[in-house]
């Protein structure tokens, strides 16, 4: 497989001569095409091979986020043997996709790297959720990538797609939303012209939705095991294990994974994301009579008069208060200040731990 048709470029061979430059050890470029806990496969222009990272680069490593990931360009030692190669830097980004780790409060988790579409999928069934799709788009914008819905399960559906299109359309404006079945067919080929060759698109969207179900279709052949949603609640079971990026038919590049329910907000860019994402209540705040609106109870507020007038949905509104506060909280976890508090919170726990643990002393 040529390195182009995994969307190598000019850009992408300047940036790996200055690697070579400064490299004591032979290296070749590759691109990580599947990640399985912490197992990374890269794909080169020779061959595909198994991947550890080298022991210089975890060392410099400023956190899990520096680490390569799936969609990654990396620059590696490639054994003679059948051994595993070594990778020694991952090339510069563009268009990362990425989360607060589930369970924690300062970690960032990596999905894909290098895209260039993210393709948000909610199914049109009984798990189908406005609000998840807005923090969702809220992290597609923040990646750089462009985002675009996809209306899964659109056969399930008793009144017509286009009423629920025109329903997420305005939640997302100037955001394409399509629906479409994998099942049938429906919007198969509108997904691939949204692809074109040699670019590269991530799947976001949570287990049962219909992922490893398009991947297939686009495919033409079964690749990645299904199953069928829990008919008690319509929630999707956890079938892929692993974030693998496959080459389709017609050139494009497509990264699926596994579902995720949690979509934490994660990183500077998450700021911008959000704004475009509520981009229109952002407009009516500048009309607002005084500049420090809070949206409560002051005067001359219009985004709350957009809410009685009914052109604007208390649910959008409070959708978007959440994720101002959650970003909020994340800035606070992940500033330095931020950071130094909570080692000192850390230490002034552990010491009342270690007082309360200690053995009382008898008087007399």
């Amino acid at each position: 497989m040529s390195l182009e048709t995994l969307g190598w470029g000019p850009d992408l061979a300047q940036s790996f001569a200055v690697v070579v430059s400064q490299s004591t050890v032979p290296l070749v470029p590759g691109r990580v095409v599947r990640q399985e806990r912490g197992l990374l496969t890269v794909q080169t222009a020779e061959r595909t091979l198994r991947a550890r990272t080298s022991g210089r680069l975890l060392h410099h490593a400023l956190g899990a986020e520096a680490l390569p990931t799936v969609g990654d360009w990396v620059a590696l030692v490639v054994p003679p043997g059948q051994g595993d190669g070594m990778l020694h830097a991952v090339l510069p980004r563009r268009g990362v996709l990425k989360r607060r780790e589930a369970g924690s409060e300062r970690d960032g988790q990596l999905i894909a790297a290098n895209l260039d579409v993210v393709f948000l999928v909610a199914g049109l069934d009984g798990n189908f959720n406005p609000r998840r799709i807005e923090r969702a788009l809220a992290m597609a914008w923040a990646s750089g990538a462009t985002p675009v819905i996809l209306l899964s399960k659109a056969d399930l559906l008793l009144v017509e797609a286009q009423d629920i299109v025109a329903e997420v359309q305005s939640l997302a404006p100037g955001v394409a939303v399509l629906a479409m079945s994998a099942m049938t067919g429906e919007g198969l080929d509108a997904v691939r012209e949204l692809l074109p060759t040699r670019k590269t698109a991530v799947l976001l969207g949570s287990s049962g939705v219909g992922k490893s179900t398009l991947v297939n279709r686009l495919l033409g052949e079964t690749r990645l095991t299904t199953q069928d949603v829990r008919p008690q609640d319509e929630k999707g079971r956890h079938t892929t294990t692993h974030r693998q990026l496959f080459v389709l038919p017609h050139g494009g590049l497509l990264i699926d994974g596994p579902g995720m329910r949690e979509l934490g907000l994660w990183g500077e860019d998450e700021d911008e994301g959000v704004d475009q994402t509520f981009a229109d209540i952002l407009a009516l705040a500048d009309t607002c009579r005084f500049r420090d609106c809070l949206h409560q109870r002051e005067p001359g507020c219009a985004v709350r008069a957009a809410v009685t007038a009914g052109t604007l949905e208390a649910a959008r509104l409070s959708s978007f208060e959440k994720l101002r506060r959650e970003q909020a909280f994340q800035a606070r976890q992940t500033s330095p200040a931020g950071q130094r508090e909570h080692r000192q919170l850390d230490k002034s726990r552990t010491l009342t731990a270690w007082e309360s643990g200690r053995p009382k002393r008898r008087k007399g």
